[in-house]
């Protein structure tokens, strides 16, 4: 089905990310639809990586995420984001998923598994504890998906 369906372009262009084969991807495009009704700024929101926001008075308070959305998005994702978090080297099958994309979703595709990679060696050297880098992490993923998604369309 993802190799010919409406979501085959957006299955290609989201498989240029390390943790997104083709079954992920698959699972991202149907679960979001139309991605152009997001924005990046709105998509950790949609998917419930954001975290909750309670106020009294002058002192804001940040919570746990809000796990609004669909939980199996956000799962997705969440277990994308771990993959960033060892050496980006590129093997042979994210090479292969990344050669069926255009140029322009290779060179985003790269530009985020590079930086993902460098927000989690920040993170660990901050000693952040890793669920919760990786949950920052898979926001960000969150918003490089939909980067790709849009591309071209």
């Amino acid at each position: 089905m993802a190799a010919d369906s409406a979501f085959t372009p957006d299955v290609t262009r989201l498989g240029c990310l390390r943790g997104v084969s083709t079954l992920t991807a698959f699972g991202r495009a149907v679960e979001i639809g139309d991605w152009q009704r997001l924005t990046v700024r709105s998509i950790g929101a949609y998917l419930g990586l954001v975290p909750t926001s309670s106020s009294s008075g002058y002192t804001p308070s940040l919570g746990p995420i809000t796990k609004t959305g669909t939980g199996h998005a956000r799962r997705l994702l969440i277990e994308a984001a771990w993959d960033h978090r060892t050496r980006y080297r590129p093997g042979v099958e994210l090479r292969r998923r990344q050669g069926k994309a255009g140029p322009a979703a290779q060179d985003r595709g790269e530009r985020a598994n590079q930086r993902l990679h460098a927000r989690w060696v920040s993170f660990d050297a901050r000693d952040k504890r890793p669920v919760v880098a990786n949950t920052a992490i898979a926001r960000e993923l969150a918003g490089w998906c939909w980067s790709l998604a849009v591309l071209d369309t």
